[in-house]
Order: structure tokens, then sequence, then C-alpha cells
């Protein structure tokens, strides 16, 4: 039996911005991850402006915070802080994800960001963003990642869905970025859905 067409989404760092999200929609993208906060005290006010955006465009959108080593209770509060006006928590959206790769953030960092975020928005699914070498010789998942936890791992293969490492909680691979598709401004990050995970295993 031959897999489906993994279903499409993108993800936008620091200061990177979407020109037109109803034409990135119109082009099949059908979910979005922003990231809004960093570390304990940063926001960007570009990426809050995307998120609304994508929203309005149709797109399931969720909210990232890139982690910092350091408190994770203060880091759970401020991206809540940030997120929570947004809607990103409605049902529908792209669950939260945390983005795991800056030096320093360990496994009992990422158990202990769940646990928090759970706690204090009462969600239950969340996404975690990594690279290839970190899910290949860092991280241990299996340490922390239940059922409502799906992998996001970035590899710029360039085979949407089939990034050349397997977990049983891996459902989402970057497989390259760029602005070369309509409606993009700046490196975004392309996505898909790795099979047999669907879009809805990522949504709250």
């Amino acid at each position: 039996m031959r897999e489906p067409e993994p279903e499409r989404g993108i993800n936008l760092s620091h200061h990177e911005t979407v020109d037109d999200w109803k034409t990135v929609r119109a082009n099949g993208v059908l979910f979005s991850s922003v990231t809004i906060t960093e570390s304990t005290n940063w926001s960007d006010t570009a990426a809050i402006r995307n998120v609304r955006a994508a929203q309005s465009a149709g797109l399931h959108t969720g909210a990232r915070h890139f982690a910092r080593p350091g408190s994770v209770h203060e880091q759970v509060t401020h991206f809540l802080r940030t997120a929570s006006p947004l809607g990103v928590f409605a049902p529908g959206s792209l669950a939260p994800s945390l983005d795991v790769r800056a030096p320093g953030i360990s496994d009992r960092f990422i158990k202990s960001w769940i646990r928090g975020l759970r706690h204090a928005a009462n969600i239950k699914r969340v996404l975690v963003y990594a690279g290839y070498e970190q899910w290949l010789h860092e991280l241990h998942p299996d340490k922390w990642a239940d059922s409502e936890v799906v992998l996001w791992l970035a590899r710029h293969n360039g085979i949407p869905g089939r990034p050349g490492w397997f977990h049983s909680r891996l459902g989402v691979h970057q497989h390259g970025s760029g602005d070369d598709a309509p409606g993009f401004h700046g490196e975004i990050g392309y996505d898909a859905v790795v099979y047999p995970f669907v879009l809805a295993d990522l949504l709250l």
C-alpha cells in the first residue's frame, strides 16, 4: 500500500516573515509554527503578527518557545503570558512546541517544561523540535515522550516526511528551508507530517 502524500507546513524563527499568508495557504500549506518567545524575557513582536495573519488565512497555527538553559518555570510563564492572548491554545490549533537546539538543554529540562506547560495551560499535546544529531546522539525521548508528545526533527535532506531516523513518536520532519515558494520571505522552514501520523495528531 502506497503511503499518502504528507501534509505540509512551515515554521518561522526570529524575525522571519511571510509576505502573503493567503497565497501560502492556497499553495497547500496547512499548518504553521511561529517562534514567539526565547528564554525568560525575549519575545518577537513580528512573530506575533505572523500568528494572527496565519490564523486569519486558515492555517492551523501554533506558538513555539526557544529554550535556553535556566529556569524552566520562568520560561513556561513567559511563553504562556505571550501566547495566551493569541488564541493558539484553542481547539484546532497546532500544539505548542519547544525548540531545544540550544546547547545545554537536557532531557530533564524538556521533561520539566512539558510538565509545567501542561499544568499551567491545562493542555496535553506538545511538540518538541530538535536537529538530527541531537535526536541521534544527545536526547532520549523515551524518558519523557508519552502518547501526547510529538517529536519534530529538522534534517534538510529534501525528502518530505522521510528524515532517515525513526521513533514511534516522530511526527514532523523539517526537510528544507528557503524563500523559493510563493508568499515567503526569509529562510522559512519547510515541514511535512511523518507517516503514519496525520495532521490531526499534531493539533489541540
